[in-house]
């Protein structure tokens, strides 16, 4: 895949974490989700940007569980009366109405949620390109 960035790869390598494999589907499932977001290291973690603005970080300390932080980047911005996105699936928890968490502890969760992540991660950055103009 040519769109993992290679620095992103030598940071995860030289951490030796123990859900290693699991960052890397997430890793995949991310950037394979839209081939214009890309992939830095950002708050020790792996991060994605589209049109350089943050909008997806991944948590991976501590290592029980990997948790994806999807947000409006680091300024805190107006909150939107609702939700930004509809999400079916119910693998987002809720902290504001445009930042949101999934968590997941093993390959298995990964693959099953596969899908629906993609479809998230599509919502999300369409839902969050306009807001970038609002900084």
């Amino acid at each position: 895949m040519d769109n993992l960035n290679r620095e992103v790869t030598k940071f995860l390598d030289d951490l030796h974490h123990p859900l290693r494999a699991e960052i890397e589907q997430l890793r995949r499932t991310i950037l394979n989700a839209d081939g214009r977001i890309t992939e830095n290291i950002k708050w020790n973690g792996p991060n994605y940007c589209l049109e350089n603005e943050d909008r997806i970080t991944m948590r991976i300390h501590p290592p029980k569980q990997i948790q994806l932080i999807f947000h409006r980047g680091v300024k805190k911005l107006t909150q939107p009366k609702d939700k930004i996105i509809v999400d079916n699936s119910g693998l987002l928890v809720w902290k504001e109405n445009d930042r949101a968490v999934v968590s997941f502890q093993d390959s298995n969760g990964i693959q099953k949620s596969k899908l629906e992540l993609e479809d998230i991660v599509n919502k999300w950055m369409k839902a969050t390109k306009s807001t970038t103009t609002n900084r």
